[in-house]
């Protein structure tokens, strides 16, 4: 099948940006989104003309990195599914897509579709980990937690940190990505300890870095691709309120 492809081409954090159109030719309905990139950059780089940037790594849904918005939608059209996932087969021939980088004030442009989402880092940094000294390596089900604890956990866990849920924000917040790595460290034993400060440090350091507030929009949930639930933003604010109130 063919496609109209219109791309965002940035040359850095300060140039100017703007779509570019661009012909996919001869794409086949097994081809995931990313080797379809790969086959238009192959025929930009014969015909000596510039490729198209994008960032990538796992190709399995996994790292995050892709970080595309497709006709308007962080991730493209289908649900619970990372670029690199998606596959040509969702789309018909003839189709014209727009695909940009993630949109938020938080995420400058580096180049075209590759945004730096190292703010989300810089909050995994302020506290989102366990350092107290446990001793070596327990045997399984030494310490007993609930199993309806343990699965919820988990849910929050599955976070990859892409950050699709700050480019479908309206106001470009990260409490769903920072909700989500404190949820699932303040459900289980082993991050009870530093809590308190743990959700302190990282809302501090989401503010700090520009992210937006929560709207309740749901727009976060909705584009999420491992369907991290906003039920776990009201758990960070229960946990912000209580560490607060104890003079955390």
């Amino acid at each position: 099948m063919d496609l109209t492809l219109f791309v965002w081409k940035q040359s850095g954090p300060e140039a100017p940006g703007r779509l570019e159109e661009y012909r996919a030719k001869d794409i086949t309905q097994d081809m995931s989104f990313l080797e379809m990139l790969d086959m238009v950059n192959e025929g930009l780089i014969r015909e000596g003309r510039d490729p198209i940037a994008f960032d990538h790594d796992c190709r399995e849904g996994i790292c995050g990195m892709c970080s595309q918005v497709v006709n308007g939608v962080p991730h493209g059209p289908l649900e619970k599914t990372t670029i690199c996932q998606l596959h040509m087969r969702h789309f018909r021939d003839g189709d014209t897509l727009y695909i940009e980088p993630f949109r938020a004030r938080a995420f400058p442009v580096i180049r075209d579709l590759i945004v730096d989402r190292s703010g989300l880092e810089r909050i995994i940094r302020s506290g989102g980990y366990i350092s107290v000294h446990t001793g070596g390596v327990p045997d399984a089900n030494v310490i007993l937690i609930p199993k309806a604890d343990a699965d919820i956990a988990m849910d929050a866990a599955e976070c990859i940190g892409c950050g699709a849920c700050v480019a479908a924000c309206p106001n470009g917040s990260a409490m769903l990505f920072t909700a989500a790595k404190v949820a699932h460290l303040a459900l289980l034993p082993q991050g009870r300890a530093e809590g308190a400060r743990r959700v302190c440090l990282m809302t501090e350091e989401m503010m700090k870095e520009g992210f937006g507030s929560c709207g309740n929009h749901y727009e976060c949930q909705s584009v999420c691709p491992k369907g991290i639930k906003v039920k776990f933003i009201a758990k960070l604010n229960r946990e912000f309120i209580k560490a607060k109130v104890k003079g955390g």
